[in-house]
């Protein structure tokens, strides 16, 4: 059994990536939750992998997105990557897909040398999984655009993985819609 892993262009592969997305993360249950308001930015690239061949239903079955961004810490620019949409269809979980994704999103992250460092925001039952793949939980404050204007970011834990910087804590602040 092999395993594909695509790593395309944010936009053009959007209509890929929406029904998988949609499937995970259906309305009726996103405007429930505590980051269900927010307006979130678009992807630059997306790492799409397939179910294999032999599985029982194919097609695209794990996303994550991949964000490129200037941003300030503690007031100094500052190139981060960001990682967002981690989404794996419900038949495909347990399977190591989204480990997979996520370690080719950091591989693509890690080829533009100005990257810093990445970044991440999850849920609280997420965040042991992350952990255990290498990123830390930034304690600081980070802020991000909304269309109401800057505002602190806290709908979601803030998580880092360490490039050439090792935030911890201080202010990030994304000069931009979060991912």
């Amino acid at each position: 059994m092999s395993i594909e892993i695509d790593v395309l262009n944010g936009d053009s592969s959007w209509p890929r990536a929406e029904p998988l997305l949609e499937a995970v993360w259906p309305h009726e249950v996103v405007e429930k939750l505590s980051w269900g308001h927010v307006k979130w930015a678009h992807a630059d690239l997306r790492v799409l992998i397939d179910a294999p061949e032999d599985a029982e239903r194919p097609g695209l079955a794990c996303h994550v997105g991949i964000y490129f961004r200037t941003a300030t810490w503690d007031s100094r620019k500052v190139q981060i990557g960001g990682i967002g949409g981690v989404s794996t269809r419900n038949d495909c979980r347990g399977r190591g897909y989204a480990t997979l994704a996520l370690n080719a999103a950091i591989r693509t992250l890690r080829d533009h040398e100005a990257v810093r460092f990445a970044m991440l925001f999850c849920e609280p039952h997420n965040e042991a999984f992350y952990e255990a793949r290498g990123w830390h939980a930034f304690k600081g404050e980070v802020y991000a655009e909304q269309p109401e204007g800057r505002i602190r970011f806290e709908a979601m834990a803030p998580y880092v993985f360490d490039f050439t910087r090792k935030p911890r804590d201080g202010i990030i602040d994304l000069c931009g819609l979060p991912w």
